[in-house]
């Protein structure tokens, strides 16, 4: 269970030097209980210390690599039942399956598809996580060349699928570097499986028909010295696989340590419908699925995903905010008009969306205002005539465009006389208080 800061403090050194960048043991020990910081800031912790905090302060879902270097995957970490607690850490991983029954043609599209599918939404860019390589003919080396043709696109992050060890082992010969994910060890193939796991470093997921069965193998597998492992609780109809992940989450918060993994939910193995997949991958992001694996990629049904995911791993003591600068919709030219707004991703979207619908070309200047809309960051002194002068003179607007006129948003019209006294030689124009109304007022601006 994690430590209060009062708890980790008595095993710090108390001899507040500041070297970890904090003044005092106690505000360090505090920082550590909010996982500010990590330990290893500290030189001057003991050995014995530094096991027991590290070992007391672990999450109660242990976080789960999956790849290696820069750009891996990690999944797990959580340490709360509802976002609003804390915040969820890692993301929901979303994967796709490829099997080595499907022709090259099926094979190069679904390797394209994953590659390919990216959206940009709030600064962020969505895309899919992992590609799940399945031996279903049972044969090592088709499973080998479908590796090696995965490689060869590019992709770096694997699930590894069959309940051979010998298959599995001869496509970790192409790409065990990469630290791809083993699924799966049952019963009948611990042993095996749990070897090859720890000679190749690789995360090892777990299959049992039930939690209990589960439980009893994450318990065997720890003991062989296993860390890094996945839960598959075996539930194939959406009733049962929903009541499970519940009960692992809820297990795993109340420190029953067998259960203390991330999940892997297999929504391709439940339903033939692909509307039907995505209702229940939707869901399954909704209700603590680590990892999701789809029987195909389609941008229809994954984008609704990954905004869902985006949401609801957002940190909600945090707005979600776009990034400051000058953005150009509708190509607009030197005599376009030039609006300006808060970061507020909501309000970015539908200001945006309704420039764009207008289709007059327009500079939208974007305004860092930490996330807020524009009357909170009116109040807030964020977007406000000498925030906003600065911001407008730094851009590079200017330098842009014949005129010198600037529309704010209706909601904004008192700072308009401040802001003239800001931008001397620009004439401040005062937009509608909706964006709603935005169509018709780009049509009849003037520059003058």
């Amino acid at each position: 269970m994690a430590l209060t800061g009062i708890e980790i403090f008595k095993f710090l050194p108390k001899t507040n030097c500041g070297e970890c960048g904090v003044p005092t043991c106690l505000a360090f020990a505090m920082k550590l209980a909010a996982r500010q910081v990590e330990l290893s800031l500290c030189p001057y912790v003991s050995e014995e210390a530094k096991t027991k905090l590290e070992e007391a302060a672990a999450p109660p879902i242990r976080v789960v690599q999956i790849s290696s270097g820069e750009d891996s995957f990690k999944v797990g970490g959580e340490t709360v039942l509802f976002r609003h607690e804390k915040t969820f850490l890692n993301p929901t991983g979303i994967a796709v399956m490829i099997t080595d029954a499907m022709s090259d043609e099926e094979v190069t599209r679904r390797l394209k598809s994953f590659c390919d599918l990216r959206y940009e939404r709030v600064g962020l860019t969505l895309k899919p996580d992992l590609i799940a390589l399945k031996a279903d003919n049972g044969d090592a080396g088709t499973m080998e060349t479908l590796v090696k043709k995965a490689k060869n696109a590019g992709v770096k992050k694997f699930i590894l699928i069959s309940r051979s060890a010998e298959v599995l082992a001869q496509a970790l010969s192409h790409c065990a570097e990469d630290r791809p994910l083993l699924y799966a060890a049952d019963k009948d193939n611990l042993d095996a499986m749990g070897k090859l796991a720890k000679e190749k470093k690789c995360p090892l997921a777990v299959y049992g028909n039930t939690l209990e069965e589960v439980a009893a193998l994450t318990s065997r597998l720890t003991e062989m010295g296993l860390k890094d492992l996945v839960i598959d609780s075996g539930a194939r109809n959406v009733k049962q696989l929903f009541e499970d992940q519940v009960m692992i989450r809820r297990a795993a918060l109340n420190n029953v340590r067998p259960l203390g993994f991330p999940t892997i939910t297999f929504p391709c193995e439940i339903t033939a419908d692909p509307m039907k997949e995505v209702l229940i991958a939707g869901t399954l992001v909704a209700k603590y699925a680590g990892i999701i694996v789809l029987s195909d990629l389609e941008g229809h049904a994954l984008f609704p995903l990954l905004v869902e995911r985006m949401n609801i791993y957002t940190d909600p003591q945090r707005p979600m905010a776009t990034t400051e600068g000058i953005y150009e919709i509708n190509n607009p030219k030197e005599e376009s008009p030039v609006i300006i707004t808060s970061n507020f991703s909501l309000t970015y979207f539908i200001v945006s969306g309704e420039v764009e619908s207008s289709r007059v070309p327009c500079w939208l200047l974007i305004k860092d205002t930490e996330g807020l809309s524009v009357l909170t960051a009116w109040a807030a002194g964020k977007f406000v005539a000498d925030a906003i002068g600065p911001f407008v003179k730094k851009c590079g607007i200017g330098d842009r465009i014949k005129h010198k006129s600037l529309v704010i948003p209706g909601a904004a019209a008192s700072i308009s006389g401040e802001l003239e006294e800001e931008l001397p030689g620009w004439n401040i124009k005062i937009g509608p208080r909706e964006a709603a109304y935005l169509t018709p007022y780009l049509k009849n601006w003037k520059a003058a």
